[in-house]
């Protein structure tokens, strides 16, 4: 079974089972021979050049097994007859990590004092705090309860909202009545059509004066001139692993804007993500081969 993987670590994880050949792939290197007899597919972290053109000549695709949770470079070019599944559950310790650790981060105003140490400048002053805080949570799913696991020692009250309402939890339709509660609004949405741009200048605006947008989801989730416009104004603060464009161009004015911490998309890159990722790979190729129920299966939008 002709398999192409992103990696070396991938290829070693899977050199035991029988009858599956390995080719790296991860889009910077040549492409390896035989694009026609490929069966399964594990795009690397950052999606090949030219994805759509990618799976077109995949005449022989069953399956795409992804090492992220969107999906969205492969849903929309799937070949008939392939199956796409995520890695759902692989990045919630480390997204959900760096989430609590943004989110105090601006909170307490850790950017502000590293560059007033830099400045060898003791810059005392109260800050804000999570403590007694509301932390909304937009897109709670398996991410989504990661972090709120991580939060409980915080002393916060969490909202938890999701396409879908449920048990204790709301659906979309409630979120613009919820929003003047939060004091922290967590984004894990998955990249849809439905959600391009949902943050815009109304949601922003619904947000209470203080808070802090924290997006772990996808940069196209938020307008980013409407947030430039309400950090310019101090009303709000942000805490962004994901931008629209990315990446951030040199000179684009959401480098300089006041109140923003900006990580280049590293949340859910950690040791942590990579082990469980290669678990995840083999235990799937195991189910795959087995003729076996795969996980993660995509049957809609993600």
């Amino acid at each position: 079974m002709k398999t192409w993987v992103p990696s070396d670590a991938v290829a070693d994880v899977l050199s035991d089972m029988p009858g599956v050949e390995c080719a790296v792939y991860d889009g910077t290197t040549p492409e390896p021979e035989g694009i026609g007899e490929v069966e399964v597919w594990v795009p690397p972290l950052i999606p090949v050049p030219d994805v759509p053109g990618t799976l077109a000549r995949m005449t022989s695709l069953r399956l795409v097994q992804t090492v992220t949770a969107g999906v969205e470079p492969y849903r929309p070019h799937l070949p008939e007859g392939a199956t796409l599944c995520n890695a759902r559950g692989v990045h919630d310790a480390g997204t959900a990590e760096w989430a609590v650790g943004a989110m105090i981060a601006v909170l307490r105003e850790f950017p502000e004092f590293t560059d007033a140490q830099r400045r060898g400048e003791w810059a005392y002053r109260h800050t804000a705090v999570l403590a007694d805080s509301t932390v909304l949570i937009v897109g709670y799913g398996s991410i989504g309860a990661a972090l709120e696991r991580r939060l409980e020692g915080f002393e916060v009250e969490v909202v938890r909202v999701a396409r879908t309402a449920r048990e204790g939890v709301h659906g979309l339709a409630e979120l613009p009545a919820l929003l003047p509660r939060a004091d922290v609004v967590v984004l894990l949405v998955p990249a849809t059509p439905d959600t391009a741009g949902m943050v815009d200048a109304a949601f922003l605006g619904r947000m209470r004066d203080g808070a802090v947008l924290v997006n772990a989801a996808r940069g196209g989730i938020v307008d980013t001139d409407a947030l430039i416009a309400e950090l310019k104004t101090g009303r709000l603060r942000a805490a962004l692993d994901v931008t629209a464009p990315e990446p951030l161009p040199e000179g684009h004015p959401l480098w300089s804007a006041p109140g923003v911490l900006i990580t280049p998309h590293v949340a859910g890159s950690t040791p942590a993500s990579g082990r469980r990722m290669l678990r995840l790979i083999k235990a799937q190729l195991s189910r795959y081969l087995a003729g076996q129920e795969l996980r993660n299966v995509i049957t809609d939008s993600y």
